[in-house]
């Protein structure tokens, strides 16, 4: 049932389906999600009291793909002591002034926990490329860069990275981002330079298809158009992961 997506060289996103398979029981994969849910904060509890390696969550996707809804949905059950989660937005001049990495490095989870990057690093990559601010040499230094980056956290600090492109059809953009202009409770998501954004579309797929062909960890790319499922592909990616772990809960210290 799951069709989830690992990125390899030369993935085309547009054979990529958006949508949930045909036949899909949407009930029955909403069950299996809170199960999965629940069994994930059970597993995030014993990796914060093992406190010797963690789990780094990457979402990125075009405006309005549900970066925030998948962190909700994932995480819900967890406690907030092992988890957290950071926004990237527009970098501060304190941010600007330093090498592109220098925010990023600082939000890097320590021992024990699992942290979310609601966009990333990548975005250094992906607008600024879009709007020709840094041109291909640049780009081309920060690829490799990222690549460096995340080799680092693996091998260094026992880190797994785990990378989801949030895969949202055009279509379904314009009606997640017309919903935030008419619906009083998502009317605070509104910012009218999404829709500025949205025309550059094809620029934006073309950015992100050579981010994801060049990086060193692979993507898992997540349909995304129907959100419960969504949720399902990706509970079930971060449940395998820590399943992996093969965790348990530490021994009692001897108090001598």
């Amino acid at each position: 049932m799951i069709k989830q997506t690992i990125a390899k060289k030369n993935t085309k996103l547009s054979t990529i389906p958006t949508r949930a398979p045909k036949g899909a029981d949407r009930s029955k994969i909403e069950k299996e999600t809170k199960k999965m849910t629940k069994r994930i904060a059970e597993l995030q509890e014993m990796l914060y009291a093992n406190n010797d390696k963690n789990l780094l969550i990457v979402f990125q996707g075009m405006d309005s793909s549900g970066k925030d809804g998948s962190t909700r949905s994932t995480f819900k059950y967890c406690s907030p002591s092992g988890v957290s989660a950071y926004g990237f937005k527009k970098p501060t001049d304190e941010e600007f002034a330093h090498d592109f990495l220098w925010r990023v490095h600082q939000q890097a989870p320590r021992k024990g926990e699992i942290k979310i990057f609601i966009r990333s690093h990548y975005e250094d990559i992906l607008i600024q490329r879009v709007h020709k601010w840094i041109d291909k040499k640049r780009v081309d230094a920060r690829i490799e860069a990222i690549n460096a980056w995340e080799k680092l956290l693996v091998v260094d600090n026992n880190t797994t990275v785990l990378k989801f492109y949030l895969h949202l059809s055009k279509a379904r953009q314009l009606e997640k981002l017309t919903e935030r202009k008419e619906e009083e409770d998502k009317f605070f998501k509104h910012n009218p330079g999404d829709w500025e954004e949205r025309k550059l579309w094809n620029s934006y797929r073309r950015c992100y298809e050579d981010a994801i062909n060049r990086s060193a960890i692979p993507w898992y790319i997540i349909p995304v158009d129907d959100r419960w499922y969504r949720n399902y592909v990706i509970a079930s990616v971060v449940l395998e992961t820590l399943e992996k772990f093969k965790l348990s809960w530490p021994p009692l210290k001897d108090e001598k």
